[in-house]
């Protein structure tokens, strides 16, 4: 259908300019796109750079007024336009003024076809931005609000080259030190370093606080991005040097490819907040470039994490004990076991099913979010109301149950712990609390309380994943535990090399002399339980005898 503006002229447009002209501050224009010929307001002449409020040649003296680093973007924009590929344009780029000062403006427009149906005018308005907040005050650079209307019409399909995220590494610290004005200085001085380091054909936002983007679409590689952000990093080591040392700190990068980029601008900045967080992990003052792998790493960590926060507020649904049995080393009868902590969560497809999680992912989750303590005392409370009931078919049945190093120190475990066997009426000799001899290490004095309170009352402690460690004797030593439990990984040493073997047998000998209790773990095989029968253990705790049950399959095979 033709255009309803087809039929008005270039002089009908102009005169139309000229009537608006004295009753508004932005600029009005028309750009005859077929003849090449440009008019705008007359008052833009007083602000700007142009060869007068209308010229011919208009795409090629765009360059006399259009800052370096905007006129190919500006260009590329025009071509697409007269190319009939855009009907409007909304653009955000700078214009010189009379003092040869780049002034961020916003030129938006309509393109009115002939009665063709090609592209003849583009009609608009340009209006400063800088009082609008779309450049911030402190860098004078634009921001993420910019940075998305750039790459808005790639569709995903982003020219090759990269984007790079950096990141001021401590800015927090220069602010509280030497007070947020000499931060925003530090941000301005940073903005110029990168600036300095850039072709006219790179672009760079501030996305937000302390962390910058580069846009490269010129077709190189990530291996320029790591050339472009050594040569930063040495530009503000200079200006560090040169500011005598008032403020030391660096800088860090995420890199990411545009080749195979997909899911739009909101992905891509959640990708390179992804790859500078990364880079930052790495130490700080250092470099990442995305990996695919890693970064599906993460996503299953974040969707695990999210599980396990909505399960211990749902009253630990997915959630889940196993008991693994303990034996007696000579007579092979169940003298207990150990509570398993066991996680399941939604698959990802949407369906009913779910889908195990290994406690390996999990269970550092739960240390690293804190959700350990409200999952660990619910472990707890479950294992040993389990072990009550069994008790009723086994009078001297025990339960060890885990404690991480978490709620040690952060948590009031010993209370717990009291107050658990108190509300059951269980014997505290029935309860062991098993604690990594790695967990001994990060506790320090806060383990050590809790040891003390744990033996002052009669409940059982349990060195567990012995002969893991570089300071097992040690720990022998400090902790006097009722009894150790020796990992699996050792227990291979000693089946397939005399001298551990040797070595094992010494140290079984020597825990017996201190009156300690040897369980041995990881017994698999029957040929395992042959090559270790003469070692003197107390307890075996493995596949052989049982792997880890649910609660209601355990009771079916040991305790009915």
């Amino acid at each position: 259908m033709q255009d309803a503006y087809s039929e008005i002229s270039k002089e009908q447009f102009e005169k139309m300019i000229q009537l608006y002209n004295p009753c508004m501050d932005d600029y009005l224009y028309v750009y005859d796109l077929q003849n090449d010929y440009y008019r705008i307001s007359e008052h833009a002449t007083e602000r700007f750079c142009l060869p007068g409020d209308s010229f011919e040649d208009a795409a090629a003296k765009h360059r006399q007024f259009v800052d370096a680093n905007d006129i190919e973007m500006l260009i590329k924009e025009i071509n697409e336009i007269k190319s009939g590929k855009k009907k409007f344009h909304d653009l955000y780029y700078r214009w010189l003024d009379r003092k040869h000062q780049s002034i961020w403006i916003n030129c938006r427009g309509r393109v009115i076809d002939d009665e063709n149906g090609n592209p003849h005018f583009l009609i608009g308005c340009i209006n400063e931005i800088g009082e609008r907040q779309k450049a911030d005050n402190i860098s004078g650079l634009l921001g993420e609000s910019s940075f998305y209307d750039m790459i808005k019409d790639y569709d995903d399909n982003f020219p090759e080259g990269y984007f790079m995220r950096i990141g001021i590494d401590n800015l927090g610290d220069i602010n509280g030190n030497l007070g947020m004005k000499y931060g925003d200085f530090i941000l301005r001085q940073v903005a110029e370093c990168i600036q300095n380091n850039l072709s006219e054909k790179q672009r760079l936002f501030r996305i937000v606080a302390d962390e910058f983007m580069i846009v490269d679409f010129t077709g190189t590689e990530t291996g320029d991005a790591v050339v472009l952000y050594k040569q930063i990093r040495r530009s503000i080591d200079r200006f560090i040097e040169q500011n005598k040392y008032q403020a030391v700190f660096t800088i860090s990068a995420g890199i990411l490819d545009t080749r195979g980029l997909y899911g739009g601008d909101d992905a891509t900045l959640k990708l390179s907040e992804f790859t500078l967080n990364e880079a930052k992990n790495l130490g700080r003052n250092s470099y990442y470039i995305f990996e695919q792998e890693t970064y599906d790493r993460f996503r299953r960590k974040r969707r695990i994490t999210r599980h396990l926060h909505h399960a211990v507020n749902h009253e630990f649904q997915g959630f889940e004990i196993y008991f693994q049995p303990i034996v007696d080393a000579k007579t092979y009868r169940l003298v207990g076991a150990e509570a398993l902590m066991r996680f399941s969560m939604p698959s990802e497809d949407g369906g009913d099913r779910m889908e195990p999680v290994s406690p390996v992912e999990f269970i550092p989750i739960l240390e690293q979010t804190g959700l350990i303590i409200p999952a660990g005392k619910w472990i707890l409370r479950e294992a040993v109301a389990t072990c009550k009931k069994w008790q009723e078919a086994i009078p001297d049945f025990r339960i060890n149950v885990n404690l991480s190093y978490v709620q040690v120190i952060k948590s009031n475990a010993l209370d717990e712990i009291l107050d658990t066997v108190r509300m059951y009426g269980i014997k505290p000799s029935s309860v062991g609390i098993e604690v990594t001899e790695s967990g001994y290490l990060d506790s320090g004095p806060h383990f050590q309380k809790l040891w003390n309170g744990l033996k002052k009352n009669g409940i059982q402690v349990v060195l567990d994943d012995f002969g893991t460690g570089y300071s097992n004797l040690h720990c022998l030593g400090d902790l006097r535990p009722d009894y150790i439990k020796i990992d699996r990984s050792f227990t291979l040493k000693a089946i397939q090399n005399q001298y551990e073997h040797k070595l094992m047998n010494q140290i079984i000998d020597m825990a017996h002399s201190l009156n300690l209790t040897i369980c041995i773990e990881g017994i698999e095989k029957s040929e395992e339980l042959m090559d270790l029968r003469n070692l003197g253990a107390d307890y075996i705790q493995g596949y052989l005898f049982g792997k880890p049950y649910s609660a209601q399959e355990f009771k079916k095979r040991f305790v009915e």
